[in-house]
């Protein structure tokens, strides 16, 4: 989410509401993320894998065009709060190809992760304690209804951890969607 100031500039007004509910720990800019698809912990998959599975995704998703949504509004469950991203099917469209660049490295049956069941969102805050009352936290959110759109122009592969409380990661490569592969950084 590095290229989308709107989404940015949502998250920073939001920001100072989620914190004073003192339940949720706002997600720092840079560590904006949609979660799309996981390979695997970063113990169990081998760099030599993780590269041969960035070009076979390379490979698939540049076959994808650049995906227009809208996100928002806020959305508050047990995990945190998040924005639903919408149109889902374009961004399912999006993941298939992910997964099915997987699939070329390990075959279809060892992609991990259900292929049902995936809702896009991005996440703004997650909750650092369990029971805490939803309702009080979406009567705080009530006031943010504003619909953010933006054009989902690259995925980038990562190896993520969350080490400290927050999820971190370095990136493997961030191919376009729709356009020719970038060099890997």
């Amino acid at each position: 989410m590095n290229d989308q100031p709107a989404i940015h500039e949502a998250a920073e007004q939001l920001q100072p509401t989620l914190a004073a509910t003192g339940a949720l720990g706002p997600i720092p800019l840079e560590w904006l993320h949609m979660t799309m698809q996981g390979v695997g912990f970063a113990d169990e998959v081998s760099e030599e894998t993780l590269n041969t599975i960035a070009a076979a995704v390379t490979e698939r998703v540049v076959e994808v065009g650049p995906v227009s949504v809208t996100l928002g509004p806020p959305v508050v469950d047990p995990e945190g709060v998040n924005l639903p991203v919408r149109p889902a099917q374009d961004v399912e469209a999006v993941r298939q190809a992910v997964r099915d660049g997987i699939a070329d490295v390990w075959g279809a049956d060892q992609v991990p992760e259900a292929e049902t069941g995936f809702t896009p969102h991005v996440s703004l805050a997650y909750s650092h304690t369990s029971g805490a009352p939803l309702a009080p936290i979406r009567g705080m959110l009530a006031q943010h209804t504003a619909i953010i759109s933006a054009t989902l122009t690259r995925i980038t592969l990562i190896d993520i951890n969350r080490d400290n409380g927050i999820y971190q990661w370095r990136v493997i490569a961030a191919p376009p969607l729709g356009g020719r592969p970038t060099a890997r950084r």
